[in-house]
C-alpha cells in the first residue's frame, strides 16, 4: 500500500490545497492530511478548528485522513509509514523553497517529496491571502470550501478587524 502525506497549516484550508489533496488520492492508496503545529506562528483558527474543517472538506475522499504534528515531518512519515511527501507548487519561489525541504527530508530520513504543480487558476492562492482578504470584508467564496467560508464568517462576526462584506 503506497502512503503519502499532504502537510500544511492549513490555516484555513483552500481551494488550491483541496485539490492537490483529491489529486494526491488518486495516485496514493491512503493520503494523510497533516495539520501541523507551529506554536511560534500566530493563526486565525486553533489547531482543532483547522483539523474540523480538513476533515469537513475531504470527507468525500473515502483514502484521506487527517491529522495533525508537532515536529519533524519526516519522523511522522517514519512513525506512520509513509512513502511520500506530496507538496503543491504555486510559483518559482516555491519551488526553490520546496526543493530545499525535499532535498532534507530525503537526505534525513529517506521520504521522497512529490511536487505538483498548481492549477492555473490556484497558482496566486495562499491561506495568508484568503486570511488578509477577508480581515478587509473581501469575498473570498470562490478561494475556499463552503464550510471554511462559513467558519470565515463566524471569525469576521467575532473579530472587529473583519469587514461584514465577507462571502458576499
Amino acid at each position: 500500500m503506497k502512503k503519502a502525506i499532504c502537510p500544511g497549516s492549513f490555516d484555513p484550508i483552500t481551494n488550491g490545497h483541496l485539490d492537490v489533496i483529491e489529486r494526491a488520492s488518486h495516485l496514493f492508496d491512503k493520503v494523510v492530511v497533516a495539520v501541523l503545529v507551529n506554536s511560534s506562528k500566530g493563526s486565525l483558527f486553533t489547531v482543532d478548528e483547522r483539523i474540523a474543517l480538513a476533515k469537513d472538506c475531504v470527507k468525500h475522499l473515502s483514502n484521506v485522513k487527517v491529522d495533525s504534528w508537532s515536529g519533524l515531518l519526516v519522523d511522522y512519515c517514519r512513525e506512520n509509514d509513509i512513502d511520500a511527501i506530496v507538496k503543491g507548487l504555486r510559483a518559482v519561489s516555491d519551488f526553490d523553497y520546496e526543493l530545499q525541504m525535499a532535498q532534507i527530508n530525503l537526505q534525513l530520513k529517506g521520504v521522497d517529496t512529490l511536487l505538483m504543480a498548481a492549477k492555473p487558476a490556484y497558482s496566486f492562492l495562499s491561506s495568508s491571502l484568503v486570511r488578509e482578504i477577508a480581515r478587509y470584508g473581501g469575498d473570498v467564496s470562490s478561494l475556499v470550501p463552503a464550510g471554511v467560508l462559513i467558519e470565515l464568517v463566524k471569525k469576521a462576526k467575532d473579530s472587529s478587524s473583519a469587514g461584514s462584506q465577507l462571502g458576499r
